[in-house]
């Protein structure tokens, strides 16, 4: 059985690929992607010239069985997303569920760099030792009890959202909020093109926050930490 390598490309800023993702990627014998024009830019960039595999939210079983027949065979493969770490928020996760149920598994190695969640983390000026991910905000049902449950919660809460609904994600929190008269008992923090050249970080209450975003352009991918005022 061959290994899997899960490996973490930058999020922007290309410098932040470690050495050793770097290492991993030349010795695969394929590369796993999301948008194989995305990772042949990467590589391209790095002078790695590797066979590429779409494997991404859409791809059917047979794909997935085709990459599980490959390690069975004894390849050696690197699971990549677009940008920082698979299986958190993308199919990565799929994947590996179903690698480690074969009667043989193959050894699934981490090999750890960028990520947009402890990227925003590590700048937010209050307590992470303890916090939630919740990924993504339900798209349209469910949203009112997913934000009620954000705004219960005792301690701080990570979140992603597309530049679609950023606006309408900070609006609704907001609304929950004034609800419960603790607007002002919370603080945000949001996120906007991580490590890229017009990188962001909005601070202040969901209101402040949510005026800087009306009065800019809404361009990028956001992460968003909610914590209730220590």
């Amino acid at each position: 059985m061959g290994t899997l390598y899960i490996v973490a490309t930058p999020i922007g800023n290309l410098e932040d690929i470690t050495l050793r993702a770097l290492r991993a990627l030349k010795e695969a014998d394929a590369i796993l992607c999301e948008d194989t024009r995305v990772t042949t830019k990467l590589l391209s960039h790095f002078g790695i010239a590797k066979p590429l595999i779409s494997y991404h939210q859409h791809s059917r079983l047979q794909k997935t069985e085709q990459i599980l027949q490959l390690l069975r065979e004894g390849k050696n493969l690197a699971l990549v997303s677009d940008a920082g770490t698979p299986g958190i928020s993308d199919p990565g996760s799929v994947l590996i569920n179903l690698a480690l149920q074969q009667s043989n598994p193959p050894t699934v190695i981490p090999v750890p760099g960028a990520s947009a969640l402890t990227a925003l983390a590590s700048v937010v000026g209050f307590p992470m030792d303890r916090f939630l991910f919740l990924g993504f905000p339900p798209a349209k049902k469910g949203r009112k009890t997913f934000f009620e449950k954000v705004a219960a919660s005792e301690y701080p809460v990570v979140l992603y959202e597309s530049p679609y609904r950023i606006i309408r994600t900070l609006q609704e929190f907001q609304e929950i909020l004034q609800k419960s008269a603790a607007a002002e008992n919370y603080s945000i923090v949001v996120g906007r093109e991580l490590t890229k050249k017009f990188e962001t970080i909005y601070r202040g209450t969901a209101a402040e926050v949510l005026a800087k975003l009306q009065n800019t352009p809404v361009k990028g991918e956001f992460v968003i930490i909610v914590s209730p005022l220590i």
